[in-house]
């Protein structure tokens, strides 16, 4: 039998699922092109540094896409911070050739650790909220007045009581049959003296 799972997913783990793909993309970019990325923002020669955030993303990544994203979400979340905090520094230089593109990783970085925070805080809800205490309702009878003055109260109600389904055949009209015991058999199938006979 074939199940679709997807379709038990909560919003916040399609969007774990999302940022996931997104680290993972993103990773293998950084670790097979670093020198594009320092290029781009004006830092070159700090392609190890690339390359290392580059294994973060995907790491990140892959523990998004497991059945408990919240911690690698988490890790996510700092190792963004951490680039913000590296942009920044590099925007406080006025005399950087490349503010426009600085200023645009900070947009995007910031977008992806706004979004990182919020999953990984969904998510932790979420499993805090399976992992609880289980109401215990074993106290509750489904009668809130009390079981007493739940007794005959259908029949104080003054509705009126349903019908049966068929009538009891003690009390069904028409003249009674007596059952024979010579039975026969004609052309049409059916025994002549039977109940059916009518």
């Amino acid at each position: 039998m074939n199940l679709d799972r997807s379709r038990s997913l909560q919003p916040s783990d399609r969007m774990a699922r999302g940022l996931g793909w997104l680290g993972i993309g993103l990773g293998l970019y950084q670790l097979l092109a670093p020198r594009s990325v320092t290029r781009a923002l004006g830092v070159e020669g700090a392609e190890a540094i690339v390359r290392t955030c580059g294994a973060r993303g995907v790491a990140t990544g892959v523990g998004a896409l497991t059945v408990n994203p919240g911690p690698a979400l988490w890790a996510r979340s700092a190792g963004d911070a951490l680039d913000l905090a590296a942009l920044l520094a590099l925007l406080a230089d006025r005399d950087h050739p490349k503010r426009g593109s600085v200023k645009l990783a900070l947009l995007f970085v910031g977008a992806g650790t706004a979004a990182s925070l919020y999953c990984a805080q969904a998510q932790t809800r979420e499993r805090a909220y399976r992992g609880g205490r289980t109401p215990d309702y074993s106290g509750r009878s489904g009668f809130p007045l009390g079981v007493e003055r739940a007794r005959g109260a259908a029949a104080s109600s003054g509705l009126p009581s349903r019908p049966a389904a068929l009538p009891s055949p003690a009390r069904s009209p028409g003249p009674r049959l007596q059952a024979t015991s010579s039975r026969q058999r004609d052309t049409s199938g059916y025994a002549k003296g039977s109940d059916y006979d009518y």
